[in-house]
Formats: structure tokens, C-alpha cells, sequence
């Protein structure tokens, strides 16, 4: 199994537990868990991005924001605004706990689980 293969069956499972969470209902409990879900899903999601873009394209990123815009170029990535803002919520998630700025992102989520979905289908 090479690395990206290996790298999108991380990403298929972390997605699953992404979506199941996300399924719940919402307390502050499963709030931070979704959030938490996210962080690792957004991170496999990139690094995917990364594989693929160097196995089947020869190319190199190494940073989320270069791998989004590198995979929209090479059409792995329709929507490349809403790549960009996943990732941009998902550092704000790893730099400090800041209630408000969970909640905004929050309600984000389902439209992230959307887009890894996307990435998912796209790559099987």
C-alpha cells in the first residue's frame, strides 16, 4: 500500500468518527469532541492532499494552504475558498481555547465533514 492509499484509509476512518460525533446532539461536551475530531480529520485531509499531489502529480507542498491551492490547480479541490477557510479555522482550533471562536467554528463543521467527504469519494 503505498502512502497515499494508506494516508486516505486514515482519512476515511478519522471521517467516519468526525460524522458520528457530529450526528450528536450538541452539548459542550461533544462540542470539543467535534472540534477535536476535526483537527485530526482537516490534518489527514491536507496530508493526503500532499500524497496524491506528489505521487500522481510530481508535485510538492508542504504546508495545507500550498497543498489546497496545488490541489485545486490539478483538480483534486473544486471548491478551493472553502478549503482555505477549513484551514485557517483549523489553526485557530491549535493555538488557544477561546469559546466564542469554538462556537463560530462549530457550526462549520458539517460543511468541513462535506468537503472531506468530497475528497474522499473523489480519491476512491
Amino acid at each position: 500500500m503505498n502512502r497515499s492509499s494508506l494516508r486516505l484509509a486514515q482519512l476515511t476512518s478519522a471521517l467516519t468518527r468526525f460524522e458520528e460525533v457530529l450526528a450528536q446532539p450538541k452539548n459542550s461536551f461533544m462540542r470539543d469532541s467535534a472540534i477535536q475530531r476535526f483537527e485530526f480529520t482537516a490534518d489527514l485531509a491536507w496530508k493526503v492532499l500532499q500524497s496524491v499531489l506528489e505521487e500522481k502529480f510530481g508535485v510538492r507542498a508542504n504546508a495545507p494552504k500550498t497543498a489546497a491551492r496545488l490541489a485545486h490547480e490539478n483538480g483534486l479541490v473544486a471548491d478551493l475558498p472553502s478549503w482555505l477557510t477549513m484551514i485557517d479555522d483549523r489553526n485557530l482550533t491549535s493555538h488557544s481555547y477561546d469559546e466564542e471562536i469554538a462556537e463560530k467554528i462549530y457550526v462549520q463543521l458539517p460543511r468541513y465533514a462535506a468537503l472531506a467527504h468530497t475528497l474522499v469519494e473523489a480519491l476512491k
